[in-house]
């Protein structure tokens, strides 16, 4: 064979491999692309995401008075070229989990809540008009039973939340609500979490500063529900975005050694 033949053989060849390889790249980008795009969850009948955390700041209410983060700012990108802050940060401020290590001498601290309950149905119990008159007012088995009649069931690991219609407050001093030194806000009766040990139930959370509502002295619910080495979530947001059950909500705790709790990104599937 002449080289000029043997020369377009070659070169046919390696065109015929270049669109092999294109094509399978090119294929495998769709994948790619389709797994972005509709990633199990969605698929598998979720079909919009919400946001339920809090941005926080310096102002954000806690549960103390006193500002949760402060921020300095280390490099900037004026000077560095790129921007790098420092944080001074509570555990327990904004829209955050408390560990069952924040209300026990010996439990799992937030690094070891294992990522499986971090998944989870969503339970919505809503007691907003009731807060709306009385802002000491506590979810109660009553409104567990209520729920109950309505929608099922509580699922396996569910998150069961207290929806009081706080979180529109916390731009405010109505948030905190203190009067006579006293907070006043919604909570958790601590039989309906005794209740809730009954079930699957995974975790709880409230869109108020605590599982324990304002006037509570003795953290009866914080007792009752931590050291079983299940998880809370306070000062949660948007949940009346989310309907009283079929969504499932995603946690994204902090992974910090030791760590009673901390801030989370949390959002909800619907």
């Amino acid at each position: 064979m002449c080289d000029a033949c043997v020369m377009k053989a070659v070169k046919e060849k390696m065109l015929s491999r270049r669109a092999f390889f294109t094509a399978s790249a090119a294929a495998g980008a769709a994948a790619t692309l389709g797994a972005v795009t509709a990633p199990p969850a969605l698929a598998a009948g979720h079909g919009t995401v919400e946001d339920l955390t809090h941005t926080i700041d310096a102002d954000f209410p806690t549960y103390f008075g006193k500002p949760g983060i402060e921020m300095t700012q280390a490099f900037n990108f004026a000077d560095n070229g790129f921007n790098l802050f420092t944080m001074d940060l509570n555990e327990h401020t904004g829209t955050h989990i408390d560990a069952p290590l924040h209300f026990s001498a010996d439990g799992a601290s937030v690094d070891e809540i294992p990522v499986t309950s971090l998944v989870a149905p969503l339970c919505v119990v809503d007691i907003a008009a009731r807060a709306t008159e009385d802002a000491d007012t506590q979810l109660t088995p009553d409104d567990l039973k209520a729920w109950i009649d309505a929608n099922g069931d509580i699922p396996d690991n569910a998150c069961v939340a207290l929806y009081s219609g706080w979180g529109a407050k916390t731009g405010s001093d109505a948030f905190r609500n203190v009067k006579d030194e006293v907070m006043h806000f919604p909570g958790f009766h601590v039989e309906a979490a005794q209740m809730l040990l009954e079930t699957g139930a995974g975790s709880i959370a409230s869109d108020t500063l605590s599982l324990d509502h304002g006037p509570s002295g003795d953290f009866a619910t914080h007792y009752a529900w931590l050291p079983t080495g299940r998880f809370g979530i306070e000062n949660i947001a948007n949940l009346d975005k989310m309907p009283a059950s079929g969504a499932t909500i995603m946690i994204g705790a902090p992974k910090h050694r030791g760590g009673s709790g901390g801030p989370a990104r949390i959002f909800g599937m619907v």
